[in-house]
């Protein structure tokens, strides 16, 4: 089974790994509002087509490895995350707009992003012999 996905014109395989805070690191994704997230993380990847690999809700961070289709932006995916899963929180969770640290916020800013493929050596090495293999395998067909 292959590693990479298909669209119409392109097989990919482009995953990325996500760091996700609370505004000032508030411990506060414990209990019902953790599994709040979680469940809103996973229904916003899938209506944007993308794969969720893993996903870890701690009290204070969330980690979240996906694939994402090569037409869809990170920046489009985690906005969308980040919007609709701060309106879920505080429509089931009223009480979190009263506490002195959220107000209207629940997210920071910010996040992290890491890519996530094969080693840059793996890589180097299958540019620099894919021409002798495709000679190879030219050869064979010819042969028969």
């Amino acid at each position: 089974m292959s590693r990479f996905e298909k669209l119409s014109h392109v097989i990919w395989h482009c995953q990325y790994h996500l760091v996700r805070v609370p505004k000032y690191r508030v411990r506060v994704l414990n209990g019902a509002v953790g599994t709040e997230v979680f469940n809103c993380i996973q229904v916003c990847c899938s209506q944007l087509g993308c794969n969720v690999v893993e996903l870890n809700v701690q009290l204070d961070h969330v980690h979240l490895l996906v694939k994402v289709p090569p037409k869809r932006s990170i920046s489009k995916l985690v906005g969308t995350v980040k919007g609709k899963s701060v309106l879920r929180v505080f429509t089931r969770f009223p009480y979190l707009r009263q506490k002195p640290y959220c107000g209207n916020h629940f997210w920071a800013k910010g996040y992290c992003v890491d890519t996530v493929g094969v080693d840059a050596e793996m890589i180097r090495k299958y540019v620099k012999y894919q021409e002798k293999q495709e000679r190879l395998q030219q050869e064979i067909n010819f042969r028969h």
